[in-house]
């Protein structure tokens, strides 16, 4: 942003589970209103640090005392309560759009029962959080990123988190950790199978086996040591390394053939798992012509 914000002065989300980058590289003309279609909390993570004298924020109408803010500190606010902030320097957030009605899908799986209140969290050293949102920044724009089945993961993990870190629990969760029964195994890996590209969403695959969202993804954690995503994560290199050997294709048509976003994320991902580049594992693999 050169010469004067972009950022509107009403922000408003959609009603799922999203996650934004914003950044200014001027400071805010006037304050900003965060609102959401649904009832939904807002988890705010700082990237940049920012100075007490530069940062107003209000919840409810009313100011709320700030101190300077170190990078990766986590605000936590219902969007009921209309937060406003007004951020007069350069600054860097990810927000988190965590709308209420999954948080109460992950409670009652939870026994915990619905969660009427979560407390407002301002600048909160929070590890989990912060480790979350530093993993995710080098992905953020990247072309593909997230799938669906990935982003609905991230919603399962920060969702169980803010839940238990912030929210006024009646009664201690209960957590099953059992795993799926064979024909839930079989089928769930079928599917996975079927969608190398991650198109598929986890309450699809829960749906297939009768169980909650947030059921399903521990039971076949439980089950293969691996959540879901990263299972396909696994088999699409599983596959590469099969067109790999038995064809001439290009790293490209690979890449695309093994539900791969672009021929980047296939060599990275690739590169992460194996050790190697996917075209030297080719030539290892072959040998000398």
């Amino acid at each position: 942003l050169k010469e004067r914000s972009s950022i509107p002065s009403l922000l408003r989300f959609p009603d799922s589970f999203t996650i934004t980058r914003l950044e200014c590289s001027i400071g805010l003309p006037e304050p900003i209103t965060k609102l959401s279609s649904v009832p939904a909390l807002l988890v705010a993570v700082s990237i940049t640090p920012v100075a007490r004298a530069d940062y107003e924020y209000c919840v409810d109408e009313k100011r709320v005392p700030t101190p300077n803010i170190q990078a990766f500190r986590s605000t936590v606010v219902d969007l009921d309560a209309r937060p406003r902030c007004w951020i007069r320097r350069a600054f860097g957030y990810m927000l988190f759009h965590v709308p209420r009605r999954g948080l109460d899908e992950i409670a009652a799986d939870l026994g915990v029962g619905p969660v009427e209140t979560y407390k407002v969290a301002v600048a909160e050293e929070d590890l989990v959080l912060s480790q979350l949102t530093r993993s995710m920044l080098p992905s953020v724009g990247r072309s593909g990123w997230p799938s669906p089945l990935a982003l609905d993961y991230l919603n399962q993990i920060l969702g169980a988190h803010v839940l238990q870190k912030y929210g006024a629990l009646r009664k201690p969760p209960t957590v099953s950790v059992g795993g799926l029964g064979p024909s839930q195994k079989r089928r769930a890996t079928e599917l996975l199978s079927e969608n190398l590209s991650g198109r598929i969403r986890l309450s699809e695959l829960a749906a297939e086996c009768d169980l909650s969202i947030s059921h399903f993804a521990r039971s076949f954690k439980a089950s293969f040591g691996v959540s879901a995503h990263r299972w396909l994560v696994q088999r699409r290199i599983e596959r590469a390394q099969e067109l790999l050997i038995e064809t001439y294709d290009s790293l490209a048509d690979i890449a695309d053939q093994a539900g791969f976003s672009d021929q980047a994320a296939f060599t990275r991902t690739f590169h992460q798992i194996v050790g190697v580049s996917p075209g030297r594992w080719r030539r290892d693999y072959q040998g000398p012509a």
